[in-house]
Formats: C-alpha cells, sequence, structure tokens
C-alpha cells in the first residue's frame, strides 16, 4: 500500500478542518481528490507531505519517503533560467534525504536534461522563468516535483488557469508519470478527474463522503452534488 491514512483529525483553534479521515491508496493509482472550496483538501495534503501534523492521538501516516509536491500556486524563482532553477533544485532535493543521496554535477545535469525532455521544455529551457507562458510554468513546476523520481507525486489544483491546448498537454503529462508512480491530484474541477484519475475521493467539510473507482460511477457530476449537500 503507497499510502495510508487512518484516523486523522486537524484542527486550527476551534475550527475543525479534518474530521476523522481515513484513506488508502494502491501503489500505481491516480486519484482525484475532489470537493468544493473549503473542503479540506490542501490541509490534506499538507499533512501528507508532513508540512503539518494531524491533531490528536490514533492517527496512521504511512508515506513513502520520496514524495513529490506541485502546490498550487507554483512558487518558481523568476528570475532563473528554467535548466538553471531545476538543476539548483535538483541538488536540494539529493541534499534533504542526506548524504547517501548525494549526486555528482554530471548525475544532477543528466537528471535536469532527461525530465526537462519528458515535460516538453526543452525549446524553453535556456529561458528566464518570468518569460514563460503559465503552460510551460506548470510543466517547469511538474519537472521540480518529479525531481528525485518520487513514489507519491502530490498536485494540488495543477490546471488552473490554463488555455485550452495547454489543459490538453498538461492532462497527458499527468497521465504518463502516473504510470510509474501514485499519483493525488486535488482539484474542484470534475472533468480533470474524468480525464485523468483512476478513483476519485470526495471530500467535504473536512469529511470523506464518497470513495469509489471511476469506471463505477455512472453520473460524477451526480454523485459530487448528492455528496456534498
Amino acid at each position: 500500500m503507497a499510502v495510508k491514512l487512518l484516523h486523522i483529525n486537524k484542527s486550527f483553534g476551534t475550527q475543525r478542518v479534518l474530521k476523522d479521515v481515513s484513506l488508502e491508496i494502491e501503489t500505481g493509482q491516480i486519484v482525484g481528490l475532489l470537493g468544493p472550496n473549503g473542503a479540506g483538501k490542501s490541509t490534506l495534503m499538507k499533512i501528507l507531505i508532513g508540512l503539518w501534523e494531524a491533531n490528536g492521538e490514533g492517527a496512521v501516516i504511512e508515506v513513502p519517503e520520496r514524495i513529490g509536491y506541485l502546490p498550487e500556486n507554483n512558487p518558481l524563482y523568476e528570475e532563473m533560467y528554467v535548466v538553471e532553477y531545476l538543476r539548483f533544485m535538483a541538488q536540494m532535493t539529493a541534499d534533504a534525504v542526506g548524504p547517501h543521496r548525494c549526486k555528482t554535477a554530471n548525475a544532477v545535469r543528466q537528471e535536469v536534461d532527461e525530465l526537462i525532455e519528458r515535460v516538453g521544455l526543452t525549446p524553453e529551457r535556456n529561458k528566464h522563468i518570468k518569460e514563460l507562458s503559465k503552460g510551460y510554468r506548470q510543466r517547469v513546476g511538474l519537472a521540480q516535483a518529479l525531481l528525485g523520481d518520487p513514489d507519491l507525486l502530490i498536485l494540488d489544483e495543477p490546471t488552473t488557469g490554463l488555455d485550452p491546448n495547454q489543459l490538453v498537454e498538461i492532462r497527458h503529462l499527468i497521465r504518463e508519470v502516473g504510470k510509474e508512480r501514485t499519483v493525488i491530484l486535488s482539484t474542484h474541477i470534475m472533468q480533470e478527474v474524468r480525464e485523468m484519475c483512476d478513483r476519485v475521493v470526495i471530500l467535504d467539510k473536512g469529511e470523506i463522503k464518497a470513495d469509489k473507482k471511476i469506471d463505477e460511477i455512472e453520473d460524477l457530476e451526480k454523485l459530487f452534488r448528492e455528496s456534498t449537500n
């Protein structure tokens, strides 16, 4: 099991954001985390990546050591060149997990060059990030999340603000990388889930209201409405 969460609760003061959330995800699944704004999706993801701790006793959190994360706002160093930024982040990623993962400069260059080609950034590799369109910036963010070959990839609203052509391209990229690892895709767009995911988990008011395989759902919009009323 790639991800195992049991009895996850999270509160901020008197506001309870997650309420006894339990979720298990198998290796290789692309899971859509669907819910309205304020449902608790981002909070759950920040617990998964270790940024926040769950509240209370009895919580179980089992996740892979190597996690890639693309946050909604996709923070980038805009003054850096694409290849420069990704090489910098590749070395940071290696250093963060200890001396046993240190990489030579050649290894970093090779990893970055392979990722740049894979996500379709080759024509843009020597441009400043600030010069890129939103679609290409998302590709940079996705490449950064894939550094270190993570076993779990967590994507928070990865297609927000993209035009129709960019949407198609990014969806294709996510489907491709999802063949090799577990992906959790947080979104409030149902079409995203239909297009990319094997399974949908609907979260509302901090609780899991539905958890089904996509091919078992006849009408996702109806399921969403019934689960979030």
